[in-house]
C-alpha cells in the first residue's frame, strides 16, 4: 500500500462544504460548541461517515465515534479525529482539518477496498476550543478521566445556558460511558497554528511534545472613586495594579527563554467609566512552556509577584489557577515520521504550542500528531489559511501512520 494516496480535491471540497456552516463575512467560521451550528456540522460529519458504512456512537459528553471494522475487531482500534467547534472569530481549518482528514482516510480506504488489520475509528471531540464553555479540550478531558462528567455537563456559558441541555438540544447527548472504547492508538492532524514549518520550508511537522499550559483568572479589587477629586497618593486603583501584573506576565515569559510564553487576552473593568477610578478588574492569564520544571517556575513567579503587589498597594489580588495542562510526549509520532519518510515529504520534529485533544489522549494510549503549515502561522482568526496541497500531504501522512499502527496492533492483555 506504499502507493496509496488520498484524493486532494475531495478532501478540499469537504473542507469547503463544512466551512459554509457558520461562515463569516471575513472568510472564517463561527461554530461555538453545542450551538445549532455545531449541531449542523456534526450532522454533516455523521452523514458522510454513515455513507461510507460506519457505525456511529455518541457518548454522554457528546463525543462522536464513527467505526470502520477491521479484519480483527477484537484488536484495539486505531483512532483519529479532532474538533468541529471554533473560536468566535475562527478559521476554516483549525480542528476541522483533523476531522475531515480522518474522513478522507476513511473514503480512500473504502474506495480502494482496503480492509485494515485493526478497526479504525473517526472522532469529533466536544468543545475543544473552550470559548463557550471552559475549560478547553473538555470532551477529550472527560473521556480520559481528567475531568468529571457531571461537573463538566453542568458548566454554563455567559448566558447561563447549561452544556448538558445544549447538547441535548442539538441531538448529541449520547448514552455511552466516556472512556469505555477499546482504543490502541490515537492520531490527530492539525495545521501548525504557528510559523515554524513555513519558515523552515518543511511540509510535515512530526509533533514530539505538547506545550504545557497554565490558565488563571485574576481579580484585582481596589476602590472606585472620582477621577477628578481623588489625589494620586490616596487612590486604590485596581487598573493600575492590573496593568502591572499584565506587564509582569510578559516579563516572566521573556525571562524564561526560548519557549516561555505569557498572554492576557480577556479583561473586565468595573465600573468601566471614563471619570471613575476602577474599583475592580478581572482578567485572564495564560502561561506556557513545554518543560514542566520551567512552567512550574513561571507559575511561582506569577504567584509571588501578585502576592507582593497586593501587600504593597493595599489591594486584594485573587489568583485562581483553575487549569493546568501538563507537557505531553507523543509516543506514536514515530509512526508519523515513518510515514513522512516513506512518502518523501520534507519534515522536522516540532512541539505543539497549543493544546489539542491528542494531548489528553496521550494519557491513555500512544498518540501522535501531524502538523502541516498554515499561512504566516496565523490561526484563531478568520484569515487563517492553508493550501489543498498542504492538506493533502498531512492527510497522506495520517493515513500511512494509521496503517503502520494498525499493522503492528496487538490485543490488549
Amino acid at each position: 500500500m506504499k502507493d496509496l494516496r488520498v484524493n486532494k480535491d475531495r478532501l478540499w471540497h469537504s473542507l469547503m462544504e463544512m466551512a459554509k456552516i457558520g461562515a463569516t463575512e471575513k472568510g472564517g467560521c463561527k461554530r461555538l460548541a453545542a450551538t445549532a451550528l455545531d449541531g449542523q456540522a456534526r450532522d454533516l460529519f455523521v452523514k458522510w461517515c454513515k455513507a461510507e458504512g460506519c457505525t456511529v456512537t455518541v457518548d454522554k459528553m457528546g463525543n462522536i465515534f464513527a467505526r470502520r471494522d477491521g479484519n480483527n475487531n477484537d484488536l484495539p482500534a486505531v483512532v483519529t479525529g479532532s474538533h468541529l467547534d471554533t473560536q468566535p472569530t475562527g478559521g476554516k481549518f483549525d480542528g476541522v482539518f483533523g476531522v475531515l482528514a480522518g474522513l478522507e482516510v476513511l473514503r480512500t480506504l473504502t474506495e480502494n477496498n482496503i480492509k485494515t488489520n485493526a478497526p479504525f475509528e473517526f472522532t469529533v471531540w466536544t468543545n475543544e476550543e473552550g470559548s463557550r464553555f471552559q475549560p478547553a479540550m473538555q470532551g477529550s478531558g472527560v473521556y480520559v478521566g481528567r475531568f468529571d462528567l457531571e461537573k463538566e455537563l453542568a458548566k454554563t456559558d455567559v448566558d447561563g445556558l447549561v452544556l448538558k441541555d445544549e447538547l441535548e438540544k442539538i441531538g448529541y447527548l449520547g448514552d455511552e460511558e466516556p472512556g469505555s472504547r477499546n482504543i490502541g492508538a490515537f492520531f490527530e492532524t492539525h495545521i501548525e497554528q504557528g510559523p515554524i514549518l513555513e519558515d523552515e520550508d518543511k511540509i510535515i511537522g512530526v509533533v514530539r511534545l505538547g506545550q504545557g499550559i497554565r490558565w488563571y483568572d485574576i481579580s484585582v479589587t481596589g476602590r472606585e472613586s472620582h477621577a477628578g477629586s481623588t489625589p494620586m497618593h490616596l487612590r486604590y486603583d485596581a487598573m493600575l495594579a492590573a496593568s502591572k501584573i499584565v506587564t509582569e506576565i510578559n516579563n516572566i515569559a521573556l525571562s524564561n527563554p526560548p519557549n516561555g510564553l505569557g498572554t492576557v487576552g480577556f479583561m473586565e473593568v468595573y465600573p468601566n467609566s471614563r471619570n471613575t477610578i476602577p474599583g475592580s478588574v478581572k482578567f485572564s492569564a495564560d502561561l506556557r512552556n513545554p518543560d514542566p520544571a520551567v512552567l512550574a517556575k513561571m507559575d511561582e513567579e506569577l504567584q509571588t509577584y501578585c502576592k507582593n503587589l497586593a501587600e504593597k498597594h493595599n489591594l486584594d489580588v485573587d489568583v485562581d489557577h483553575f487549569w493546568y495542562f501538563a507537557p505531553v510526549e507523543f509516543n506514536a509520532s514515530d509512526n508519523v515520521k515513518i510515514a513522512a519518510e516513506k512518502l518523501g515529504y520534507s519534515h522536522m520534529d516540532i512541539f505543539a504550542g497549543a493544546g489539542h485533544d491528542a494531548c489528553y489522549m496521550a494519557d491513555i494510549v500512544p498518540s501522535g500528531m501531524v502538523f502541516t503549515p498554515c499561512k504566516d502561522g496565523i490561526s484563531h482568526a478568520e484569515i487563517e489559511d492553508t493550501t489543498a496541497e498542504q492538506c493533502e500531504a498531512g492527510c497522506n501522512v495520517l493515513m500511512h501512520a494509521m496503517l503502520e499502527a494498525s499493522d503492528n496492533m496487538k490485543a490488549k492483555t
